[in-house]
């Protein structure tokens, strides 16, 4: 908690390293001294809208901080102002409640903005009491999946192409530079499997607007039921790219999938995720071991999928 101006607490939520999490490549935590100044940011926001801020829970501490901000009981999303992004997500959280999907809803105390105070953007939300902590069914992921891409089909919202990561991956991949780690043959092989499959998918794929990165670190068990946040990784794509990055069982029940897509959109996301683990800014812990496990089973799922990614 920071009581004071002071951190007396630091409450992290765990970011499970499971299935097909973490995408993105992971840039460390915040440094104690932003950690203190994005707390103290949040709580003279908060009290500036009348809600009552005498102490504030870390949650989760990356390049962004969530908080858990007392006793007005808000959810804080504090990011320096380079990160930029909020305000997207919360448009895009606005049309999503709108649509009945299973998202996190901003604050509905105060104006749904993105709030700025020294170097900081604030976007406030509704904070879920988490219920008691159990494993999650595949048939009630996969329905809590569904909903969301139903109500994502009615709205209509510029969003990134989920090519533009593929595009990242295969940029870093190409530069010895940037990856100077990575061995040659290991760097052929995610090289033509990210262009061959980008490829693939992007020409049979039926598209929609999608999350991104549905995985369970991304979900919330509340008292109202599944919830997905953070909406910064939204893309349009086909239903199969977010299938990828949830647990296999989950697709069992989700109806009118492609499974052969799924199965290629599953290789692709594995080849960028291992890709993001070469990058020399990369923190995930044990992630260059996990990048060496990723690439062992790339090869075995090309090789057991018997397809031809070569050139």
């Amino acid at each position: 908690m920071l009581r004071g101006g002071r951190v007396i607490s630091h409450s992290v939520r765990p970011r499970p390293v499971t299935g097909l999490a973490p995408h993105r490549s992971i840039v460390g935590e915040m440094q104690a001294s932003d950690v203190s100044r994005g707390v103290a940011a949040a709580m003279s926001i908060a009290s500036s809208l009348e809600l009552t801020a005498d102490d504030a829970i870390v949650l989760h501490n990356s390049n962004k901080l969530t908080l858990r901000v007392l006793p007005c009981d808000v959810l804080a999303r504090v990011a320096p102002q380079a990160h930029q992004g909020a305000q997207f997500e919360i448009e895009l959280a606005q049309r999503l409640v709108e649509s009945g999907c299973p998202v996190a809803a901003l604050e509905a105390r105060v104006e749904p903005r993105v709030y700025e105070r020294d170097g900081f953007e604030v976007t406030l939300w509704t904070y879920y009491e988490p219920v008691t902590p159990g494993e999650v069914s595949p048939a009630d992921y996969a329905k809590a999946l569904e909903r969301l891409h139903a109500g994502m089909r009615n709205v209509d919202l510029a969003t990134p192409h989920f090519t533009d990561r593929v595009d990242s991956a295969q940029q870093l991949v190409a530069s010895r530079d940037r990856t100077p780690a990575l061995a040659d043959a290991d760097r052929e092989l995610l090289g033509d499997t990210l262009r061959n499959l980008r490829r693939v998918i992007d020409e049979r794929g039926r598209e929609q607007l999608l999350h991104g990165e549905p995985h369970p670190g991304n979900m919330l068990t509340t008292k109202n039921g599944l919830l997905f946040i953070d909406l910064e990784t939204c893309c349009r794509g086909p239903v199969e790219f977010d299938l990828a990055h949830a647990p296999e069982e989950v697709s069992e029940h989700y109806p009118g999938l492609d499974h052969d897509l799924l199965r290629e959109c599953r290789i692709l996301v594995l080849a960028m995720i291992t890709t993001w683990r070469w990058d020399p800014s990369d923190q995930l812990p044990y992630g260059r071991l996990l990048g060496k496990e990723w690439l062992s089973q790339i090869r075995a799922e090309l090789e057991r999928k018997g397809l031809d990614i070569q050139g």
